[in-house]
């Protein structure tokens, strides 16, 4: 599949946008210089530090960075690997101060939280954290890093080197995906064969033995997918690292016929008006499970929602479709698919 990147960007923005997310905002001014915030990262390494990103660039620091800021998703999955960086930005805390879904375990009451919402970016707070690095995810494009408002990059990576991992470089899975997180955590400090580690990755490899024997035992139809006040979007599985890896597991998504094309590009989903939402039949809905997406109870104002067979049959199950890449928080996203495509009865 040949892509274009910059409307495959268009393309997911789109859906945050869809979605209810903020816009960006405008550049922000900052001022002062390294501020006094607190350590982040548990490592407690010292001597020099490097680390080459999925880009192929070399990280390069006199030692073990402890300052880390974050994207919000990849901060949880250091977390649950050992290491907690310090401050995040991106989807932290619901209105009532929880945790989000993208948050994970992270300790977020303990966290500075430079953005919380999509283009939002507190580049003064961030330069008061005195940051040693930036690590955060990108999608095809390495110049477009996920959460940092475009017109404010090159001002944000002037304070502290970019570390970037591929959420999705056009064929990596999510095992692939955690595997390079692991290998960053290891970098500082994690220790990956610890009991706790050491039983995530074994749990992890479990359930994805269970996916393949639940989808080999009962060949459903699953429609991956996502809800707005606007549009029903049908996800397509070729354009995300978590839907190949159940793909090639043996699970039968719908491939949807018209993905957005934005300039020509294959889209991560096609924008279907809710008078089309029932174009593709499913025996299961894949739901994106996400904050600032509709939910069922919300939904269930669509006619066209409820008049779907799996709707009807209440075959639906969340779907983390940003997910968190760590072993443990994975696992139990596989397992919760096995368990719903094990449950499902054939409507199609």
């Amino acid at each position: 599949m040949a892509f274009d990147v910059d409307s495959v960007k268009l393309a997911r923005r789109g859906l945050l946008a869809g979605g209810g997310a903020l816009g960006l905002t405008g550049m922000l001014a900052a001022c002062g210089s390294g501020g006094d915030g607190e350590d982040s990262g548990d490592s407690g390494s010292s001597g020099p530090w490097s680390f080459t990103d999925d880009t192929g660039e070399t990280v390069e620091l006199d030692q073990v960075p402890t300052k880390i800021v974050a994207f919000t998703g990849m901060a949880a999955a250091l977390h649950d690997f050992g290491i907690t960086p310090g401050a995040v930005f991106g989807p932290t805390t619901n209105e009532d101060g929880s945790a989000t879904s993208q948050a994970g375990n992270l300790p977020v009451d303990e966290l500075t939280v430079i953005g919380n919402t999509y283009g939002e970016f507190d580049i003064e707070a961030y330069i008061a954290f005195g940051p040693e690095v930036l690590m955060t995810h990108y999608y095809l494009d390495p110049a477009s890093l996920w959460y940092v408002p475009a017109e404010s990059t090159e001002e944000i990576t002037s304070f502290a080197p970019p570390v970037l991992l591929a959420a999705d470089d056009g064929s990596n899975t999510l095992s692939d995906v955690i595997g390079r997180h692991a290998e960053l955590a290891e970098s500082l400090g994690a220790d990956l064969e610890s009991e706790e580690n050491t039983g995530a990755k074994e749990r992890y490899d479990a359930a994805v033995e269970t996916l393949r024997a639940a989808a080999a035992a009962n060949p459903i139809t699953i429609l991956a997918c996502s809800g707005s006040a606007e549009y029903f979007y049908a996800s397509n599985p070729v354009m995300a690292n978590d839907l190949r890896l159940f793909t090639e597991l043996g699970v039968d998504f719908i491939v949807p016929d018209n993905p957005d094309e934005n300039g020509g590009a294959g889209g991560y989903f096609e924008s279907l008006s809710w008078e089309n939402a029932g174009k593709y039949t499913a025996d299961l809905l894949f739901l994106d499970a996400r904050e600032l997406t509709l939910q069922p109870d919300a939904l269930a104002e669509f006619p066209t929602w409820n008049a779907m067979p799996a709707v009807e049959a209440g075959q639906i199950t969340p779907w983390n479709s940003e997910p968190i890449y760590s072993y443990a928080s994975a696992a139990a996203n596989l397992e919760a698919l096995a368990e719903a495509i094990t449950n499902a009865q054939k409507l199609t």
